[in-house]
């Protein structure tokens, strides 16, 4: 089996920056772990903490600390920083070799869709949000890895896509109309795709779309990570002018 990992993202309509923060890290004892951290407000003061809280929690899980442990030190130390006063909602998505499960953490009111045995099923337990109340805690859901197993995370902006230009997005219903042969990279895009589209191509919020999937296929032994990362019309300017 392979584990493969995808994300697909875009800022809010008419921001040059998106408060949404993705960060990924190989875990100590074997697999991958990945941060999705949207921070409250949009543009640059929502991405101030969602840096702020991410970069806490990916150099946790380096370490080894286990995810709800991580999640809860990623809270106390936003609502230290903060006093309180900010929010952040962070799921973190965990492929972890040492227990051989799938380790789902969330502090958001957005759900996380699995694919699991052939059947789509959302993960929407109620989570707080971190940075504000004393006593918050992950919601913690794991699941064995095997072959076709697959996890959607994506921020607010996904899931109410749509919400104030006609039609909603019901992303549990779309997923169940795709074909299941569709890898993480196929799922983030296609998921980010549409919800633009229910956007009418202007999100009034970023979207942000973070997939795992475990195949059954294993090429060979190497481990590989590809990006693609858009440049600013003004760098483009300033380059073609030089």
């Amino acid at each position: 089996m392979e584990i493969q990992l995808a994300v697909a993202k875009i800022e809010k309509y008419a921001m040059s920056e998106s408060g949404d923060t993705v960060e990924v890290v190989e875990r100590p004892h074997g697999g991958i772990s990945i941060v999705l951290v949207d921070g409250q407000r949009s543009g640059h003061s929502a991405k101030v903490i969602s840096n702020l809280v991410a970069r806490k929690a990916i150099a946790l899980l380096a370490e080894g600390v286990r995810d709800g442990a991580a999640a809860r030190a990623a809270h106390d130390y936003l609502r230290t920083h903060r006093g309180g006063k900010v929010s952040a909602e962070m799921i973190i998505l965990s492929a972890d070799m040492d227990t051989g499960t799938l380790v789902i953490s969330r502090n958001t009111h957005t759900p996380v869709l699995v694919l699991e045995q052939g059947e789509w099923t959302m993960i929407d337990s109620s989570a707080e949000a971190i940075g504000i109340y004393k006593r918050t805690r992950p919601q913690i859901t794991e699941l064995p890895l095997r072959p076709g197993l697959t996890a959607l995370a994506f921020s607010d902006g996904v899931w109410t896509a749509g919400e104030r230009r006609g039609g909603r997005l019901d992303v549990l219903t779309w997923l169940r109309s795709l074909p299941q042969t569709l890898g993480a990279r196929a799922y983030a895009d296609e998921l980010l795709a549409h919800a633009l589209q229910k956007e009418q191509g202007r999100p009034r919020d970023d979207l942000t779309v973070v997939a795992i999937h475990v195949s059954a296929l294993t090429t060979d032994n190497v481990r590989r990570m590809s990006m693609t990362l858009p440049i600013a019309p003004k760098i483009y300017q300033t380059w073609r002018g030089a």
